[in-house]
């Protein structure tokens, strides 16, 4: 789960992270208000959607006149902001953050995340701020530190120091940062976090040390003890299919091909996708049903996947372990009646009760194409669409 920057600054201040002033708005009106509220003669309008990248696409001005507050607002607000996270439709903008400008000396980049490779908590820190991170470890990996973090410790004065230092801290501000680096991972740790992430971390004229950007992802297995985070979810800023998806327990990502995917178990998703790529088309969801799918669970995935216009067809990779072979034919054959499915679909099925279910297929009277094999599946589907 994604949050807004503004409701991401709201959780770092809570923790004692030093953050600009700021208001949220949802108008134009609310906007100019909030820079009054704010005085000063420098204010920053700020596109708020789930993605990086904004201001290079338009959706960061810096404005010095309350004037240029409302030309600003008027012109973000409601815009379909495209940047590289957002793919080439963009995001529409429904919110905005209004802040007080910054004394900006330098920027920095610091983040607490999930290191899967060591199995531990990573804080990276960076002396360039301000940039894409990946392109900072592609370029300039040297500039980039890291320290792993112990949790029955947590981050030591020691590990932020070598942190502080290693990322070019201005050396007065060095004790406000190692301050700031572990207030950071105890907010990643009590918020259940698998990225916490602020980009740029500032300096300003008097030394004060500044989250000037907030982002963070949240372990979605956690979220039933974070209330608080829980309510700060924005739906408009998913997926309305995945949304769907998950009130059926299912794990569903829509993808740009034309092949519709039904799996049981996300390592075969991940290589029924790979197979439909190897033989020529591309997948247009991953979808795993998982262990404990039923009949309604089924029909409501194939419902899910056919709102996609560009499917032309469906895969159902099914291995039998916990999961049994006749209940997803039963499934499959009902929600191919119940959506009077049109397009081809290919079921290949194996494991326990595998028998049971091809018979029970054959017997439909629908013209399920059945396969034995990955490949023979992926084979038949993709001459099938084309």
């Amino acid at each position: 789960m994604k949050i807004h920057e503004y409701q991401g600054k709201q959780i770092l201040k809570k923790f004692g992270v030093t953050v600009p002033r700021g208001i949220h708005c949802t108008s134009v009106d609310d906007a100019v208000k909030a820079a009054e509220t704010l005085g000063g003669k420098v204010w920053v309008v700020k596109a708020q959607i789930h993605a990086g990248g904004r201001g290079k696409g338009g959706g960061v001005k810096v404005a010095t006149s309350l004037e240029k507050v409302r030309e600003y607002a008027g012109q973000i607000l409601g815009m379909q902001l495209i940047t590289h996270q957002t793919g080439p439709q963009g995001q529409k903008v429904r919110h905005l953050l209004i802040e007080e400008g910054a004394d900006i000396k330098h920027e920095y980049y610091v983040a607490a995340l999930t290191d899967r490779a060591t199995q531990s908590v990573a804080i990276m820190a960076s002396y360039e701020g301000g940039m894409d991170i990946e392109e900072v470890a592609h370029k300039t990996p040297e500039k980039i530190v890291k320290v792993f973090v112990n949790p029955l410790v947590g981050l030591t004065d020691e590990q932020g120091l070598t942190l502080a230092k290693g990322m070019g801290m201005n050396e007065a501000s060095i004790p406000q940062c190692v301050d700031t680096l572990k207030k950071l991972y105890t907010c990643y740790m009590e918020t259940d976090a698998s990225l916490a992430e602020i980009n740029p971390l500032i300096h300003e004229g008097d030394g004060t040390v500044k989250a000037l950007d907030a982002k963070f992802n949240f372990d979605s297995n956690a979220l039933y003890r974070q209330e608080e985070i829980v309510a700060m979810r924005d739906l408009d800023e998913e997926d309305a299919d995945e949304i769907e998806a998950s009130k059926f327990d299912l794990a569903y990502i829509s993808l740009d091909g034309n092949i519709g995917c039904l799996v049981n178990g996300a390592g075969l998703a991940m290589a029924t996708m790979d197979t439909i790529k190897l033989f020529g088309a591309e997948p247009a969801n991953f979808l795993d049903v998982g262990g404990g799918a039923t009949t309604e669970k089924v029909t409501e995935a194939f419902k899910i996947m056919l709102k996609n216009p560009k499917v032309k067809g469906i895969l159902v990779n099914i291995f039998g372990g916990i999961m049994k072979c006749d209940t997803i034919a039963t499934g499959v054959v009902a929600a191919a009646r119940e959506t009077h499915l049109s397009v081809p679909l290919v079921v290949r099925m194996k494991g326990t009760n595998e028998d049971l279910g091809k018979q029970i297929l054959k017997d439909s009277g629908l013209p399920i194409i059945s396969a034995d094999s990955m490949a023979e599946a992926a084979t038949k589907i993709v001459a099938a669409v084309k």
